[in-house]
């Protein structure tokens, strides 16, 4: 009966409350010990949702990272690989305009392969007989000679370059025209000069050039640079060190070149055969040795 009476009380408050909103000031009162229980009753919640939401973040966080590292990591690549050709072009730049001097034909050959043994200094390079490339052929970079080929297959060659052990080529002093033999050493900046006598007019600082001499290089071209002299009043010669003109050890590109003499003959596939005493082959080449 009592729960009856309750019951038809509260329909009867609510009913006054929500016509006459009565009881505004007790719901008021009411709300302000039940909203600290509501926040409690979500704080499991809440803290829920943080904890889902902050690792959702840290995810997404760490796949951006990992996703910026690899851009970077490529585009410090592809900027290695700009530089690279920077270079290369600026190398292609100095041989063109080098080349512009150099009167006889000329082609541009890549340097694909490097001899390992200590005892010698020769290249492989990607022109071959399709490219009417010769035995004793002279080979350049923008600032001289590097060498001479030595071997000719059908699509590469060997080339030997003049800081080999075996190789010696025809030079003169482009100051006073002084001749001589510069020879290999097979340290790949030096050069020696044998046999020069003690009061020869060479000085440190002189240009070598070739001479023209044995019929192999054309004349004009610069070799190396004199960097010592030593004599000896008790020795008939002195002891004359050069450094080569070329870049021996850095290039990947090299001028390859045709003179005017071996252009006039009609089949450019056969070796030219020098004035000097015998040609260069590859184990060992003679070197020309005419003065």
């Amino acid at each position: 009966m009592r729960l009856v009476v309750l019951v038809i009380l509260s329909i009867t408050l609510m009913t006054i409350d929500h016509r006459s909103q009565q009881l505004q000031p007790v719901r008021a009162a009411i709300s302000l010990f039940v909203l600290p229980v509501q926040h409690l009753v979500n704080i499991p919640v809440n803290a829920g949702y943080w904890v889902g939401e902050s690792l959702q973040s840290r995810s997404q966080l760490e796949d951006e990272n990992g996703q910026l590292k690899m851009q970077n990591t490529l585009l410090k690549t592809q900027l290695q690989k700009l530089n690279s050709i920077e270079a290369e072009n600026q190398r292609l730049r100095e041989l063109l305009h080098s080349s512009k001097r150099v009167g006889e034909k000329i082609q541009i050959g890549e340097v694909i392969a490097v001899d390992l043994d200590p005892f010698s200094r020769q290249l492989v390079i990607n022109k071959g007989l399709d490219f009417n490339v010769y035995e004793g052929q002279p080979i350049l970079d923008a600032d001289g000679v590097m060498g001479q080929i030595v071997h000719v297959a059908a699509l590469n060659s060997i080339a030997m370059l003049i800081t080999d052990p075996n190789h010696a080529i025809p030079v003169q002093v482009n100051r006073n025209g002084v001749r001589a033999i510069a020879v290999g050493t097979g340290n790949q900046q030096q050069l020696d000069l044998p046999n020069m006598p003690n009061n020869t007019d060479i000085q440190v600082g002189d240009l070598l050039i070739t001479s023209g001499l044995g019929g192999r290089f054309p004349p004009g071209y610069p070799v190396a640079r004199i960097t010592r002299i030593d004599t000896d009043p008790a020795q008939p010669y002195a002891q004359i060190t050069a450094e080569p003109t070329a870049k021996l050890d850095r290039n990947r590109e090299v001028l390859m070149v045709w003179p005017e003499s071996r252009l006039n003959k009609p089949d450019l596939s056969e070796p030219v055969e020098p004035a000097g005493e015998g040609a260069a082959t590859p184990t060992p080449p003679a070197p020309e040795t005419t003065p």
